[in-house]
């Protein structure tokens, strides 16, 4: 048992080091020998658990994607409407990505890997798919506005969130993905909201 322990510390080590690596030098900056010593473990060790970079990445995407469907489904429990819930999910989602090197490292990945991992998304689409379906059946959006294109909106938004603080001087990277979703995220809503929601 101790063994098994010590080798899924060993792992999540080797993810976050990975992570860690990936976004500050992105996916090909990133060296299988830079990630063993950030983990501090040998390469045997890291090609024990993952036997290539790609490998490794597919694993920083899932463990991202576990966490992200973690976050969302406590920020949308009990907000009191469809379109709310999605201005939680987003927010909930510009936190990660501020907080975590994973959920980072996850985004820039599926920017820049997309033949390799799967996108990072995928655990928090449906969700918001399902919201957005919601908001139209409940009348919130406007009649002109529909929910596949709010979701491709919702990416595009979250993309640019993720990579805005990493290339913008002063206060931009201070207020980081949670503090320009809060700016962007009202301005997005009035114009798809009914008039009424």
């Amino acid at each position: 048992m101790a063994m098994q322990a010590r080798a899924a510390r060993t792992r999540e080590a080797l993810i976050r080091a990975a992570a860690d690596v990936v976004d500050d030098k992105g996916y090909n900056g990133a060296t299988l020998v830079a990630i063993s010593k950030s983990a501090r473990v040998s390469m045997g060790a890291l090609t024990f658990h993952f036997a290539s970079k790609s490998e490794l990445a597919e694993a920083v995407v899932e463990y991202a994607a576990a966490l992200a469907g973690e976050w969302v489904a406590g920020a949308v429990a009990g907000q009191a409407s469809p379109l709310r819930a999605v201005g939680g999910l987003l927010q909930a989602l510009a936190r990660l990505l501020d907080e975590d090197v994973v959920v980072r490292a996850a985004s820039l990945l599926a920017r820049e890997r997309p033949d390799i991992v799967p996108a990072w998304h995928s655990s928090w689409m449906s969700t918001l798919c399902r919201l957005l379906d919601e908001a139209e059946a409940a009348g919130e959006l406007r009649r002109d506005v529909r929910p596949p294109a709010v979701a491709a909106l919702v990416m595009y938004l979250l993309t640019a969130a993720e990579v805005h603080p990493r290339t913008a001087p002063g206060q931009e990277r201070f207020w980081g993905a949670a503090g320009a979703m809060a700016r962007l995220w009202p301005f997005v809503c009035d114009g798809i909201a009914a008039a009424h929601a």
